[in-house]
C-alpha cells in the first residue's frame, strides 16, 4: 500500500474519531445528570437495587436513583406535605383509584416515549380506565392484584362440595352446608366472610365488586355526579342495582335471611379464615402472604371470584398501585424512561418473581400461570377487572362503610342508606 494511501486512511480514522468525540460531547452537554427520588410503599430496597443498578449502565445518561419506602399509613399524608413544599420525590406511587385526587401533581408522560396504541398493547384494560386520562399517560402499573375466593379445603371435602361456587347462587347454596351455629342460632363457624364493614377486610371493595357486576352506573358520563341510586331499564322494568348490591351484601350478616352466615361477633375476616372459624374469604393476592404467617399449615386454595348467574362477561375488581412522576421534578423525561424500564417485558417478569404480584403485561400473563400457580386466578382474572372513579377514595371508602354498618345495625334501611351515600359522594364530587 503506497503512502499517501495510508496517509489518506489515517486521516480519515482521525476525522471520524473527532465526530465521534464532538457528537459525544454534544449529546452529553443536551444530556444533564439527573438525581431521582423513588419513593414506594410495600417494596423494600432489595427489590429494586439490581434493577437500578443494570439500568445505570445502560442509561443515555448519567442517573442517580434512590429508593426510599414509605410506611403505607402516613404514605399519603406525606407525599401531600413534601410537595406543598416543593419538595418529595421525582417517582411516586398511586393508588389505581387516585388519579383524580393526585393528577395535578403529575408530569404526564412525553407522548414520544410511549404512544397510548402501545400501552393497550402491553397492559391490561383496568390500567387505560385508571392511568390514562384524555389521551395522556399518567401511570405504569407493575403489577395488577384482583379479588378472588380463599376456600378451606377440608371444610369443602368434609361437607361433601367438590369445587368452590363459581357463582353467588352456587354460593348461597354451600353456604347451607359450610355454616354452623349454636343451639341459640349464633354462628359458630361462618360459610363465608361477608355482609358487615368493621370486621371485613376490603369489604368496600366486594360492596363496588357487586354493584359493578350488578349493572351499576357508579357516576354519570361527565364524571361530576354520583348515580349509585339510579335505576336502570331493563326489559320494560325498572331496577336499581345500586341499592339491590347492598341488600344483597348486608343479607349476609341477616339473621332472618337463608344465607345469614357473618355478623360483628365474628373475628376479623382474615384472622376467622386463618383459625377456621371461616369456610371462605375474599382476598388479594398480597393476602396469601398474611395467611402463611397466620396459619402456615392451613389447607386452603383459591379460586376466581364468584360472578352473577347467566352473566354475558365476567367482571372482577382491581386492587394497585402504580409509579407515576412528580410534576416538580427537575428530569421528567428521564424519570419516565426508567419506569418504561421496569415495565419491560424480561424485567417485570423479573419483579413478579420477586415480589409474588400478578404481572401487569399481557404478555405474561400466559407464562405467569405456568410459574406460579398461586398466582393463576389473579393474573387471569386481570383480563376482566374493573375499577371506577373515586373522587376521594379514603372517604368514598367511609361513605360505602357506613352505608353497610347503617342497614347492618338497623339505623337505615336499604333505600335510605344508598340515599345517603350518593349524596355524600356528590358533595365530594362539587367541593
Amino acid at each position: 500500500m503506497e503512502k499517501k494511501q495510508i496517509l489518506i486512511i489515517v486521516c480519515a480514522a482521525i476525522a471520524i474519531i473527532i465526530v465521534v468525540i464532538i457528537f459525544g460531547l454534544m449529546s452529553r452537554e443536551k444530556c444533564k445528570p439527573a438525581n431521582l427520588e423513588m419513593w414506594g410503599v410495600y417494596d423494600e430496597s432489595e427489590i429494586y437495587n439490581e434493577f437500578i443498578d443494570e439500568y445505570k449502565k445502560t442509561a443515555e445518561c448519567q442517573v442517580t436513583i434512590i429508593y426510599k419506602k414509605k410506611s403505607f399509613e402516613t404514605y399519603e399524608k406525606e407525599l401531600v406535605d413534601a410537595f406543598a413544599v416543593d419538595q418529595g420525590p421525582d417517582i411516586w406511587l398511586i393508588h389505581n383509584t387516585w388519579l383524580a385526587k393526585h393528577k395535578e401533581k403529575i408530569k404526564e408522560m412525553p407522548e414520544d416515549l410511549l404512544l397510548l396504541a402501545d400501552f393497550r398493547k402491553i397492559f391490561v384494560e383496568v390500567a387505560e380506565h385508571d392511568l390514562v386520562d384524555s389521551g395522556k399517560i399518567y401511570g405504569l402499573p407493575l403489577y395488577i392484584d384482583t379479588l378472588a375466593l380463599f376456600y378451606n379445603k377440608n371444610y369443602f371435602n368434609s361437607a361433601g362440595i367438590s369445587s368452590p361456587p363459581e357463582t353467588w347462587e352456587e354460593l348461597i347454596e354451600d353456604l347451607d352446608k359450610l355454616t354452623t351455629k349454636n343451639q341459640w342460632g349464633g354462628i359458630e363457624r361462618a360459610g363465608a366472610a361477608i355482609g358487615t364493614a368493621e370486621n371485613i377486610n376490603r369489604a368496600t371493595d366486594i360492596l363496588s365488586l357487586l354493584m359493578l357486576q350488578n349493572g351499576t352506573q357508579m357516576v354519570s358520563e361527565d364524571k361530576k355526579t354520583s348515580t349509585i341510586n339510579k335505576g336502570v331499564i331493563l326489559k320494560d322494568e325498572t331496577y336499581y342495582p345500586g341499592k339491590d348490591a347492598l341488600r344483597f351484601y348486608t343479607d349476609f350478616s341477616n339473621p332472618s335471611k337463608r344465607n345469614y352466615t357473618w355478623n360483628r361477633q365474628v373475628p376479623y375476616s382474615i384472622d376467622a379464615f386463618a383459625d377456621g372459624k371461616s369456610a371462605m374469604m375474599f382476598g388479594y393476592a398480597y393476602h396469601i402472604q398474611n395467611i402463611a404467617s397466620k396459619a402456615p399449615y392451613l389447607n386452603y386454595g383459591i379460586a376466581t371470584m364468584p360472578q352473577i348467574k347467566d352473566r354475558e362477561f365476567d367482571i372482577n375488581y382491581a386492587n394497585y398501585w402504580a409509579y407515576t412522576v412528580s410534576k416538580k421534578t427537575k428530569s421528567p423525561e428521564e424519570a419516565w424512561k426508567f419506569l418504561l424500564y421496569l415495565t419491560q417485558k424480561e424485567i417485570n417478569k423479573r419483579y413478579t418473581q420477586k415480589t409474588g404480584r400478578p404481572t401487569s403485561r399481557r404478555d405474561l400473563i400466559d407464562w405467569q400461570k405456568g410459574d406460579n400457580l398461586n398466582l393463576a386466578v389473579f393474573v387471569g382474572q386481570s383480563l376482566t377487572a374493573r375499577s371506577w372513579y373515586q373522587i376521594d377514595p379514603p372517604v368514598i371508602e367511609k361513605i360505602f362503610s357506613d352505608a353497610i354498618e347503617s342497614v347492618v345495625l338497623g339505623s337505615a334501611n336499604i333505600e335510605k342508606a344508598i340515599e345517603i351515600a350518593n349524596d355524600q359522594i356528590n358533595l365530594l364530587m362539587k367541593d
